[in-house]
């Protein structure tokens, strides 16, 4: 893998504008659905198998997380807890470069690094899903 700083050229996608932009309207998305009392989502793999899907707790552990209450996030999904800590650390990146007006990071993988990654995503998938199964009846 290979990391490289570089000035935004005319015409390229600002990708840091985009992903802030997205993160923070979708958090803002959700914290007035929850204020309104909307109903919360509803799992259908959950209601057919009476089991947790990959991303059971996502929700409880993302309301945790912005309450401050970092372990009882973790506790309801942990892949979610690192997820959110990875957005929260990108937003922070986005955030002081577009301020600073600074150089953008841009990574480039080889062929076999991708495949590498994607099977990281699995396995952690895996993980989190054998996680949730082991200690869906704690919750």
């Amino acid at each position: 893998m290979q990391i490289r700083g570089c000035q935004l050229n005319a015409g390229e996608i600002d990708h840091e504008l985009m992903w802030l932009s997205v993160s923070v309207l979708s958090l803002s998305a959700a914290a007035l659905w929850l204020t309104l009392g909307l109903p919360w989502p509803v799992c259908m793999f959950h209601q057919l198998t009476g089991l947790p899907c990959v991303t059971c707790g996502m929700t409880r552990c993302g309301i945790q997380f912005f309450h401050g209450h970092l372990f009882a996030a973790l506790k309801w999904n942990p892949l979610v807890f690192a997820f959110l800590c990875g957005v929260i650390a990108y937003d922070l990146y986005a955030f002081a470069t577009l301020a600073m007006r600074g150089p953008r990071l841009r990574t480039a993988f080889r062929q076999a690094e991708k495949k590498y990654a994607r099977g990281v995503v699995v396995a952690a998938l895996a993980l989190n899903w054998f996680y949730l199964l082991s200690h869906w009846r704690n919750f």
